[in-house]
């Protein structure tokens, strides 16, 4: 108990031994004043529970000893009678609560007082002091004891804000005279000894005396930096920000003097960085619904935080550069970037962990068709000769058409192909039928295919569940068929997608067949070059016309297969 409130308890015991009703309010005003020039502030708790604070109490008694009634202290105090009656009622002033609680820094006010004064310590050196000392608690802690400290004693403050002005003050004319070379490297040197080796003192102190501006900044920043000058009064010494000052500091400490004074452009730019690339339209292609998005398109906004969250951080300029590299717009209704399944996820899983698991004996094929599209003369890059300019003509007489109906199988990177009249389920069930007859022996095929409803047909299914019948595989010594269906609106995951691009671009661009059976010699030529090389060489071809399939013919999630500039 301070001596304060001892001071306090002994009023109150010779105001109850007291008899004389003079002597007690005397003694009620002589508390309260001492109380008030103390600034020692209380509660008062009377009879009833009632709370009121100090100088509500105080005013009453003074009213009430000036012969005001109690109708006037109402109206000027604004308290009900009752309250009023409560206060000139206690015979006995309530023992009187001390509120100057004591704080853990108590124990560090004078190493405060001094340290703060003198302004030799930055805040948060301060902070470290103090810990080294004992102390446990919070910096904001300490910080609400100094501004409390601060606002007892103004000189305080005063004083410590003419220091920070001096130290300022000091701390320029230390830098000007490093920039003037006034400080010699002897000096520099036994000064940052323990900091830096002489060869990297050397290099900032030759950029101290003889870089540009931009790398005379960074030199000072580091030698100011560890002289322990403040972040804050670097940046206003040398007038830049203090955003600035600390990413010289964080690369000076990541990557080293070096590393600090190289302005060396990246060869490979963030957003051209496959991961990036991958991952973005991994996201792209789920709808945003799968990343607790209320919407059913992606916000570059929503891009940019998802990309953040999955750890590929990545400008909004360099989302815009992916996207657009890849050939996607924000159409109406045209193209769907994204998937509108609401089993997207659990597809996609199912198809992947086929994959991961597919065996020596089992095969995958993805299926789709190519087409119709017309045998006429076809647009295109080539080669041209000066004062040449090749013409498309946009109103042409088709020769005829094609539909190509395809299956890639993965595990081989093989294609079977044959030319359709329709899109629909016979050719389907003729696809499938041939598929058995070349994969006779293997003990199971999966077909994948889109959305499309000859896809997911009634007679199809019946197909499929007799050629799985025991007695029909048994004759026909042909693998069980199983179904994996890619997710609705997904034509970018259907790998075979990919291959249809490539071999447009290697035998429809630039093309004008005579007839539709030149045309398709030369598709039938395409696919028999690809199967063969793909047979001998595994791994993917390079500069072989095949090499032109916009994505490499695997399956994947952040997979692009489909074209947007040559689509059927």
């Amino acid at each position: 108990m301070t001596s304060k409130s001892l001071t306090v308890y002994g009023w109150a015991f010779l105001f109850s031994a007291s008899q004389k009703q003079e002597e007690k309010d005397d003694f009620k005003v002589k508390i309260l004043i001492f109380i008030s020039e103390q600034s020692i502030f209380y509660n008062i708790l009377p009879k009833g529970g009632l709370m009121l604070k100090s100088e509500q109490y105080k005013n009453i008694i003074r009213l009430e000893n000036r012969g005001q009634s109690i109708r006037s202290i109402r109206k000027l105090t604004g308290h009900s009678r009752g309250t009023i009656r409560k206060v000139l009622d206690i015979e006995v002033p309530p023992l009187f609560k001390v509120l100057l609680r004591s704080s853990m820094l108590d124990d560090y006010k004078d190493f405060l007082m001094s340290e703060f004064s003198l302004g030799t310590l930055t805040s948060q050196q301060l902070y470290e002091e103090i810990r080294k000392k004992g102390y446990e608690g919070s910096f904001s802690t300490m910080m609400n004891y100094l501004s409390k400290m601060i606002k007892e004693n103004k000189r305080i403050f005063k004083g410590h804000s003419f220091r920070r002005n001096k130290r300022k003050e000091k701390y320029t004319t230390w830098l000007f005279k490093l920039l003037q070379g006034k400080i010699g490297f002897n000096e520099i040197e036994e000064h940052f000894a323990e900091h830096l080796d002489t060869e990297n003192l050397q290099k900032l102190y030759r950029h101290v005396l003889e870089g540009p501006l931009r790398i005379r900044n960074r030199a000072l920043t580091i030698f100011a930096h560890l002289n322990n000058i403040s972040q804050i009064s670097i940046a206003n010494i040398l007038g830049k920000s203090r955003k600035a000052i600390n990413s010289y500091i964080v690369q000076f400490e990541s990557v080293g003097v070096e590393g600090l004074f190289d302005f060396r452009i990246k060869e490979t730019k963030k957003h051209e960085e496959p991961k990036y690339k991958e991952n973005l339209f991994k996201i792209l292609h789920s709808p945003p619904s799968c990343y607790g998005f209320n919407r059913t398109t992606w916000k570059m906004e929503d891009l940019y935080h998802t990309m953040a969250k999955e750890s590929h951080s990545l400008s909004k300029d360099g989302i815009r550069m992916i996207i657009k590299k890849e050939g996607y717009k924000f159409l109406k209704a045209k193209k769907v970037l994204t998937s509108t399944d609401p089993q997207y996820r659990e597809k996609l899983i199912e198809i992947t962990a086929i994959l991961s698991n597919l065996k020596s004996n089992e095969k995958f094929f993805s299926i789709d068709e190519f087409g119709p599209f017309a045998i006429k003369i076809h647009g295109g890059r080539s080669w041209t000769p000066p004062g040449d300019h090749r013409i498309a003509p946009q109103w042409q007489k088709s020769k005829g058409s094609l539909i190509i109906t395809a299956a890639l199988e993965l595990s081989t990177n093989q294609v079977i192909h044959f030319y359709s009249t329709n899109k629909n389920t016979t050719e389907m069930i003729k696809l499938l039928e041939i598929i058995l007859e070349k994969y006779k022996g293997e003990s199971r095929i999966f077909f994948s295919w889109d959305a499309a409803s000859w896809h997911a047909s009634k007679k199809l299914y019946e197909k499929v569940e007799e050629v799985n019948d025991g007695n029909y595989r048994k004759i026909k010594n042909t693998p069980i068929v199983k179904l994996a269906p890619l997710p609705s609106c997904a034509q970018f995951l259907n790998v075979i997608e990919s291959i249809f691009s490539g071999m447009a671009r290697a035998i429809i661009h630039n093309s004008n067949y005579v007839s539709v059976e030149a045309c398709m010699v030369a598709i039938d030529c395409y696919f028999l070059e690809r199967n063969l090389f793909f047979k001998e060489n595994p791994k993917r071809a390079g500069n072989n016309i095949w090499g032109k399939e916009i994505v490499k013919a695997e399956f994947s999630e952040s997979n692009n297969c489909k074209d947007p500039r040559y689509m059927y």
